[in-house]
């Protein structure tokens, strides 16, 4: 029996927000404009250095799931945080999103939560320093029966493939969701982690899935060419639906031999942080309550364009809204 619309599985990240100015980025060795990983000990030194911090729950899928929410379906999210003050933030700020986080934070274990530590200058521009803790130690036992047996929609993050029991959580997901009757895809993320994964990943998504979504970069990356088309072509032929992003080209889907092509109207992002996890959620909130896959299509770009539109990776107007006026619902 469905209990959840759509469940995400992902790492479970406090995006830990702070005002900096040029100056503070370089006394503190702070590459400015980048994403980068950073190990446990800098992240304490970073942390400990954010004076006007503004915490907010991220990662990708968790992104996603949460816009899903807002708009009105019952979602979850499986992911792991430890029991610390920002775990316990992460959680309760989900639930009170209207997301349930289906996992108790982790006591015990040398891990603490992910945090990626942002630091904006007055340019704008955003600084990331991205401490992945105990989220990327998600494992199969973290999995609870009923609740991925109980989605509609299973929405996996392509990150967590980077350790074993991950891959392993995945396939546990998919099978239990899939056996009862929904359906499991993924989000590819990033190239990089397909190119460290990709016999994973295409098995994976051949057998194990029902749709992928991904950008034009990942799709390619998936069979190693510059040929977008004839790596979409062999990814639908694995594969019963397929979702590519193009960016300001619009978006192609394929589903059982039939090719959708929904455009963008093109423009410039103030902060592009999130566009694709908006995406997802306006695509598999149209998956969900049973549109046509043009009109799923049209309401992944209405989310990704207000995403854009501000700093953040979250919507910060009413999604509804903005759906009835262009006559979506």
């Amino acid at each position: 029996m469905t209990k959840y619309e759509v469940v995400g599985i992902g790492n479970a990240v406090v995006d830990v927000i702070s005002h900096a100015d040029d100056s503070f980025l370089d006394h503190m060795g702070i590459e400015k404009g980048i994403m980068q990983l950073i190990e446990r000990d800098r992240a304490e030194v970073l942390f400990g250095a954010m004076e006007d911090r503004l915490q907010t729950p991220g990662g990708s899928v968790a992104n996603t799931v949460a816009g899903i929410g807002s708009l009105g379906l019952p979602t979850a999210f499986i992911g792991r945080v430890h029991d610390d003050a920002l775990g316990r933030f992460y959680a309760n700020s989900m639930r009170d999103g209207g997301t349930a986080f289906v996992n108790h934070p982790v006591a015990g274990g040398h891990l603490p939560t992910s945090r990626s530590m942002i630091f904006v200058s007055p340019d704008g521009e955003r600084s990331m320093n991205t401490y992945l803790g105990i989220s990327t130690d998600l494992g199969p036992d973290d999995v609870p029966d009923q609740v991925a047996s109980g989605a509609k929609i299973m929405f996996l993050e392509g990150y967590l493939f980077d350790k074993d029991q991950g891959k392993q959580a995945f396939l546990e997901a998919s099978r239990l969701t899939r056996a009862a009757g929904g359906k499991a895809g993924i989000a590819i993320s990033d190239p990089f982690c397909v190119d460290r994964h990709r016999a994973d990943f295409l098995r994976m998504i051949g057998n194990e899935l029902d749709y992928v979504i991904g950008n034009e970069a990942e799709i390619r990356s998936l069979y190693e060419t510059d040929d977008l088309e004839g790596a979409l072509s062999k990814t639908a032929a694995m594969c019963p639906l397929v979702v590519c992003t193009r960016s300001g080209d619009g978006v192609t889907i394929i589903q059982g031999g039939i090719r959708v092509d929904v455009p963008v109207n093109k423009v410039v992002p103030v902060d592009a942080t999130g566009a694709g996890d908006q995406f997802a959620a306006g695509f598999l909130y149209g998956v969900a309550t049973g549109r046509d896959l043009d009109v799923c299509g049209r309401m992944g770009n209405v989310c990704a364009a207000e995403v854009i539109s501000h700093v953040g990776p979250r919507p910060e107007v009413a999604i509804m809204d903005l759906f009835k006026a262009q006559g979506l619902v």
